[in-house]
């Protein structure tokens, strides 16, 4: 496995997965990781990543300089190289003039992290400090036009250090780069697939779990699905799945999960209707916050009450994804700024006296879903498009009434039978409507209307830290727009929304 030490990089997820896309296991650990629990962690080697911080600033993320003593090689990324030479005795100095964006890498030896790698290559850089002086037992092996120092070894340790991100696919021949640093540097093997996690989570699971019943919530969505498929074949029978309708679901989803993993994947399933309680709490709400909560108040208060007639639950399942953690670190002190914290990190109501047990909490939503293939779990499940815990109560901006649902709930169902007859719901990383606190004037039937306006929202993405909006065919969306106009009452204008994450986020609420 590879150590990722997080320095607050926006980029540090994206060094996991380029490790992941080798098929070698790889951690993010935050920087304040004692000496002893990366020991026993046994990394074959280190990764220090970026980070905003300037070396020399105040509150700076550092790392034991143990880890330079433990034998084993060390790469580090623009602050991690600076953390490296600063640390080793060298010198970073702060540059005159910042170099961001793309530059012109020129290597002086194809060797080493640049084994088969071009001579003259693109890279990308974000620093505003450079190495004023390397450490003894480097050489600099990479400059560009602003920057002599673009890359340094020490041969001798293993140790490597690019001021560029080699992770970024602006990085040109970056890929290739931390290839070299696995296999030929570390030597790793590519050992790591969704078998082996199979057969290790598993082993974790009875490990942790022993003979105690274990509690899911379960939602429907691809991560709760796959955590649930997952545990039932760890332990069987011990698992009860609980599903709450909060009543803010989409059209026929409650009968949906029900026939999937009660008749279907025969798992424990028990079923809480409780549509009526949160529906009457959201009564007045327009504030989106206070909707989250509330949500969530109630669903831990229904949730609970499920889980009291299941008598001697130990444990409580959740399907935390590695994002999860990742975005919340700096509720657990990570450097990493707060990006949102998330309804499933930070532990639960003392009330509830449960353990914790989170099977994919070391995964990325990419790896979740190929974990459901090799589980078995059918395509219309792990290519499910994500659905937001809240349901279609932050997708109705303002306040959350039955006919508001009504209409959101037909507007939704249409636009999902287009995406689906065109072909394009596996394509797309979302594809959902928004009903918006505003009307329109319109006419029809040669009468005036004065109605609600939906929005229509559609992204791609690869894990939804960034995305961009589809951009639809014109026919499609007029199909559409027709349709929902012509089929929903209480709709007399329809508006795409084209702004991509960042600086938008996927949902408005």
């Amino acid at each position: 496995m590879i150590l990722i030490v997080d320095f607050g990089s926006q980029y540090n997820q994206l060094i996991a997965r380029r490790v992941r896309e080798n098929h070698v296991y790889c951690q993010i650990e935050p920087p304040d990781i004692s000496i002893d629990a990366i020991k026993a962690l046994d990394p074959e080697g280190i990764i220090l990543s970026g980070g905003p911080a300037s070396i020399y600033s105040k509150g700076a993320p550092r790392v034991d300089r143990g880890i330079f003593n433990l034998g084993i090689p060390v790469l580090g990324i623009c602050y991690g190289l600076h953390y490296m030479i600063d640390s080793l005795d060298g010198n970073v100095i702060g540059s005159q003039k910042r170099e961001y964006g793309f530059a012109e890498l020129l290597i002086k030896k194809q060797k080493g992290m640049f084994a088969g790698v071009s001579k003259k290559t693109q890279c990308w850089m974000s620093h505003g400090d450079s190495i004023g002086k390397l450490p003894s037992g480097f050489t600099a092996t990479a400059s560009t036009a602003n920057t002599s120092i673009a890359a340094a070894e020490d041969i001798k340790r293993k140790f490597y250090a690019l001021q560029f991100h080699p992770e970024v696919v602006h990085t040109k021949e970056g890929k290739k780069m931390l290839a070299n640093f696995l296999f030929n540097i570390c030597r790793c093997k590519k050992s790591w697939s969704m078998k082996s996690f199979i057969n290790d989570a598993v082993e974790e699971i009875r490990r942790q779990v022993g003979s105690e019943k274990v509690i899911l919530g379960l939602s429907g969505g691809v991560d709760s699905s796959v955590a649930a498929v997952l545990l039932n074949k760890a332990i069987g029978k011990q698992l009860t799945c609980v599903f709450v309708d909060n009543g803010v679901l989409r059209e026929n989803e409650a009968e949906r999960v029900i026939e999937m993993f009660s008749k279907h994947l025969r798992i424990n399933l028990r079923f809480a209707r409780s549509g009526k309680i949160f529906l009457k709490r959201l009564k007045g709400v327009t504030d989106p916050e206070k909707k989250r909560k509330i949500i969530g108040r109630t669903f831990i208060e229904v949730f609970d009450k499920e889980a009291q007639k299941i008598k001697g639950v130990r444990f409580l399942a959740q399907g935390t994804l590695y994002p999860d953690l990742i975005e919340s670190r700096s509720a657990f002190g990570g450097p990493s700024a707060v990006i949102k914290s998330h309804h499933n990190v930070g532990g639960l109501p003392k009330k509830m006296n449960l353990k914790l047990v989170e099977p994919l909490k070391h995964l990325f939503k990419d790896e979740v879903r190929l974990l459901g293939k090799e589980l078995g779990l059918a395509d219309d499940v792990v290519w499910r498009q994500p659905f937001p815990g809240p349901g279609l109560a932050v997708r109705i901006i303002g306040e959350v009434t039955p006919r508001r649902l009504a209409v959101l709930r037909q507007a939704d169902t249409i636009l999902l039978e287009e995406i689906r007859a065109q072909h394009l719901y596996y394509k797309l990383w979302q594809s959902f409507a928004v009903l918006l606190p505003i009307k329109s004037v319109g006419v029809m039937g040669d009468q005036r209307t004065y109605e609600n306006i939906l929005a229509i929202r559609a992204v791609t993405s690869d894990d939804a830290m960034t995305a961009d909006w589809a951009q639809l065919p014109h026919d499609i969306l007029a199909r559409i727009s027709n349709r929902i106009i012509n089929e929903v009452r209480g709709v007399n204008r329809v508006v795409y929304d084209i702004s991509s994450k960042p600086p938008s986020t996927i949902e408005w609420e």
